[in-house]
């Protein structure tokens, strides 16, 4: 597998799960436009490819705004000379629960995470399809926006709003041989490292140790860099026949979610009314109800960090 002579934008690429993202592309051979909000950061993350061999590019810009997709695209096609890949990776977080969220955290995640999606997918799709390029649509979803997760109202809508526009686009992109594919990461991040659970986790990825089997095996918890690799599948030729797909990934563990399917079908002659639900609906729909929210194992007790 080689991304020779492939280009490729990376949002919120700085740093964290990005940076690992435009650094593995990289290394497959791609040049990379790295996207971040801070110059210093997105600077040393330049620094990084390039000492490394590689070729790349900074657009300091928020993602969101029209202007900056249009940004992103014009610097990859006017530096590189085109573009192939998109990872929408761009994001912040605004946690709280739902009647203390103001109207200002649920647009602020909204903002980037969805609408910053929508508008640089826009921009990178009608450039591939003007110059019928068969490019490749990476965008990043979450756990969460599969499951649910207290205090993420904002953040949960959004990343299930990215998935389902990523199944729409893989229809309208087919014909022009675009692929459009969702990537679950399940890794050490920077909200990750406050969560007390995953604290041994972190602990040994900041000292550069590997992770206790508990997280990579039994959680599929891991590092960036059991993300990169995906990433860069999804980007290559080899995934060519790969789109619609949410594939989740970390440590040891990939997963291929489903769509939503129905779990339980029951009829009833003329209708359901309000009193056939009452009667019929524990017996039918309420022995199968879904579960919400991440159920996660016990940690063993040489994994127990004590609480701050």
């Amino acid at each position: 597998m080689s991304l020779d002579g492939k280009v490729a934008i990376v949002t919120g690429s700085g740093r964290g799960l990005g940076l690992a993202y435009a650094q593995e592309l990289a290394r497959q051979g791609a040049s990379v436009v790295i996207n971040d909000v801070d110059a210093d950061t997105a600077a040393a993350a330049v620094a990084t490819i390039e000492d490394a061999g590689g070729s790349a590019v900074a657009v300091v810009a928020p993602v969101g705004p029209t202007t900056t997709a249009q940004e992103l695209v014009r610097t990859a096609v006017e530096r590189f000379g085109r573009l192939d890949i998109l990872v929408t990776n761009a994001g912040v977080l605004r946690d709280t629960v739902l009647w203390k969220m103001s109207d200002d955290d649920f647009d602020t995640v909204i903002g980037v995470h969805l609408r910053g999606t929508f508008t640089c997918v826009r921009e990178a799709a009608t450039y591939m399809r003007a110059n019928e390029i068969a490019g490749r649509i990476i965008c990043i979803g979450s756990p969460t926006g599969q499951r649910g997760n207290f205090g993420q109202t904002n953040y949960a809508a959004a990343k299930a709003g990215i998935v389902g526009m990523v199944r729409t686009w893989a229809l309208e992109l087919k014909k022009a041989g675009i692929t459009a594919n969702a990537v679950i990461p399940v890794a050490a991040t920077a909200m990750t490292a406050t969560v007390p659970y995953f604290a041994a986790a972190v602990e040994a990825d900041a000292a550069g140790e590997p992770m206790p089997e508990f997280y990579r095996h039994g959680l599929g918890f891991g590092t960036s860099d059991d993300v990169s690799g995906l990433i860069a599948y999804l980007a290559s030729d080899a995934a060519s026949g790969v789109s619609g797909q949410a594939i989740g990934v970390g440590g040891d563990r990939i997963q291929l979610w489903s769509h939503p399917e129905p779990v339980v079908t029951a009829y009833h002659e003329g209708g359901w009314s309000t009193e056939a639900l009452e009667a019929e609906f524990p017996a039918t729909i309420g022995e199968s109800l879904q579960s919400v929210g991440e159920r996660f194992p016990a940690l063993p007790d040489e994994l127990q960090r004590p609480r701050p």
